[in-house]
């Protein structure tokens, strides 16, 4: 059997790196050499990942050809030019949508999309190689690119000044254990508040800059029953317990005036059932859809039998599902003086978007065009935990990333892959989820991707990294579900190693608030707790800071800088982000064995704050970041 070179990262093989534009013309070339190909992998990159020579490619005689189709339409096939090292095609295709190509080898067999998106001959059924074909107008915004985003919870992250009394709302002290416990009807009804407003958040923008914050998301700030307020009561009136529109104006400004953009969480397939628009409670003067047939909102809701059934978010009868087909519901989302547009005019950077699969391709077709209508640089980020480049919602393909819809999503892939890295040794595991994503995603998502280790939907990464197991909601509460000092300690650098990645890798990196100052919890809502302003990690907000300034300094490099592997060997990674001349070199070594690494010049290792010349020895379990002195 011959052997062949295909990697659609290689210049030299895909001549675009991860999606196209439509009608736009790209060169895809095989190399066909003439030795033997090692067949496992060995963490020397020669045979894999780096670009044959002409010195060890032959002139084929055998005619090949590409095959492209696109999603679930029939295949097409194509042939390719004979070049003294293999084969090539150009091409532009003409529409958008999500495609997928192989090679047919006549007389050999087809080159299939395999282990670390590498092709490799297969004799039947290739799996195909994926690319995404965008609009010629997809653009993401360039500010976000490069930066570090901070994600706030917003009761429980800071507070200044005293809560308001508001009826339903349980005033709690800051820092106590939140309710978790379901009431006598089996509710857990998420209304204790601890008091986290914007002058606390403002108070606290000199320390996020320290940290090298540019982007600053909020969890929903709109009045709600709730303290998480995802059950929005109404979209257009801030929370009492945050403050008010001045103040977030003012926060906007100030924030601005740091160099933090804010942006927000928009939760548009569901409403509170406490809330002006479904009024279940009497408790808005407002004729809601649950009161009345004739009420202005009855046609935002699915009702099975009026009042009692409807369709509502996943079952939960308090989260009532929006009909996002209704034209006064979109009206009221998308139009002049509608929501979105309302609080653009404050000057915020965009929006995250919960829950985007729940929200049909229509309506964030429509969305996007609204929110960019105000404000063409203004980001949309969408709440995706799968591969979104090819993401199935109730039985579709969905369209997010082909120019219509979303600017990036939640990188919730490279969040599993980094954490198995970390527990498992396995740098190739790690490096074939990076490669999958520069490879799907056209390259303006890829560089607005959200990198989180955490949100508030997720344990926090200190305590899955620590490994502790709970049985249940009772169990999270106890003091055992909390790490001793001395695991504490030993976990914190792990996730330190986590950091190294998700500050580095394609991307913004995403702190979720605390994780710097080693916060712990299980899920929701441990996960949720208030910021220990008292007892500060200064060791572990110090690397943070270096790794935010590192950000900051070398932002040429990372906001779109390429992703080059240099040398994986089981729990051992070491990679370069760069850009021009410019470069970034990154290690990350989880095992056990030491490694003698060979620098191109006098290069600065950030962590240490040590320069180092020729050689670099890298020691068992460590991580370090080199840039030029």
């Amino acid at each position: 059997m011959i052997n062949v070179y295909f990697n659609p990262l290689d210049g030299a093989c895909k001549s675009v790196t991860g999606g196209v534009k439509e009608k736009e013309v790209f060169s895809l070339s095989v190399f066909l050499l003439n030795y033997p190909k090692s067949k496992e992998w060995t963490g020397v990159l020669s045979d894999k990942l780096r670009t044959p020579t002409a010195e060890n490619c032959t002139t084929p005689t055998q005619n090949t050809f590409l095959q492209l189709n696109k999603d679930g339409e029939p295949l097409q096939s194509y042939p390719m030019q004979k070049t003294p090292y293999g084969w090539t095609v150009s091409l532009a295709i003409e529409e958008i949508g999500l495609y997928f190509y192989s090679f047919y080898i006549e007389n050999e067999g087809y080159i299939s999309c395999e282990k670390y998106e590498i092709g490799e001959i297969v004799s039947d059924s290739p799996r195909g190689f994926q690319l995404i074909v965008s609009s010629t107008e997809y653009k993401t915004p360039d500010w976000f690119k490069g930066g570090v985003m901070y994600q706030i919870f917003p009761d429980r992250f800071a507070k200044k000044g005293s809560m308001p009394d508001v009826k339903g709302r349980i005033a709690r002290k800051w820092g106590e254990t939140p309710y978790y416990r379901p009431n006598e009807y089996g509710k857990v009804l998420n209304n204790d508040f601890f008091g986290g407003n914007f002058q606390g958040i403002m108070d606290k923008l000199p320390y996020l800059r320290e940290l090298g914050v540019s982007i600053l998301y909020l969890n929903p700030i709109f009045e709600a029953y709730s303290n998480h307020r995802y059950d929005t009561g109404n979209y257009l009136k801030i929370d009492p317990f945050l403050g008010d529109e001045g103040l977030f104006k003012e926060l906007v400004e100030r924030a601005e005036k740091q160099g933090i953009r804010v942006i927000l969480d928009g939760v548009f397939n569901h409403t509170g059932d406490d809330s002006v628009y479904f009024n279940r409670y009497g408790n808005y003067d407002s004729l809601g859809a649950y009161q009345s047939k004739d009420s202005p909102y009855y046609s935002w809701y699915s009702f099975k039998v009026h009042p009692l059934k409807y369709e509502s978010w996943w079952g939960i009868e308090t989260l009532p599902e929006v009909n996002e087909t209704c034209e006064e519901y979109q009206n009221f989302i998308f139009e002049e003086g509608g929501v979105l547009k309302k609080w653009l005019t404050f000057g915020i950077g965009g929006y995250r978007l919960d829950v985007a699969d729940e929200l049909p391709d229509f309506f964030l077709k429509k969305l996007r065009k609204s929110v960019k209508e105000s404000d063409e640089n203004a980001i949309i980020i969408g709440e995706v935990w799968e591969d979104a480049s090819n993401k199935v919602a109730y039985s579709k393909r969905r369209e997010y990333l082909q120019g219509f819809e979303l600017d990036s999503v939640m990188n919730y892939p490279l969040k599993e892959g980094i954490i198995s890295y970390i527990k498992t040794e396995d740098a190739g595991q790690l490096l074939r989820v990076v490669r999958i994503l520069i490879n799907h995603y056209p390259k303006q998502t890829l560089d607005c991707l959200m990198n989180i280790l955490g949100t508030h939907d997720t344990a926090r990464i200190l305590t899955v990294l620590g490994g502790i197991y709970c049985k249940n909601k009772d169990e999270m509460a106890l003091p055992s579900a909390y790490l001793d000092e001395n695991g504490k300690k030993k976990t914190i650098e792990k996730l330190k190693m986590a950091a190294v990645l998700q500050f580095t890798l394609p991307g913004v990196p995403c702190i979720y608030y605390g994780d710097e100052n080693g916060m712990e919890g299980h899920i929701d809502p441990f996960c949720r707790q208030c910021f220990d302003w008292e007892h500060l990690n200064e060791n572990l907000i110090s690397f943070y800071q270096k790794l935010g300034k590192l950000r900051n300094e070398q932002k040429e490099i990372f906001k779109d800088g390429a992703f080059k592997e240099i040398f994986v060997e089981g729990g051992f990674i070491f990679y370069a982000r760069e850009s021009g001349e410019k470069r970034v070199f990154v290690f990350v070594n989880n095992s056990s064995k030491t490694y003698n690494l060979k620098l191109p010049k006098k290069l600065l290792e950030i962590i240490s704050s040590k320069t180092h010349e020729n050689e670099f020895t890298v020691n068992a379990y460590s991580y370090g970041i080199f840039i030029e002195n």
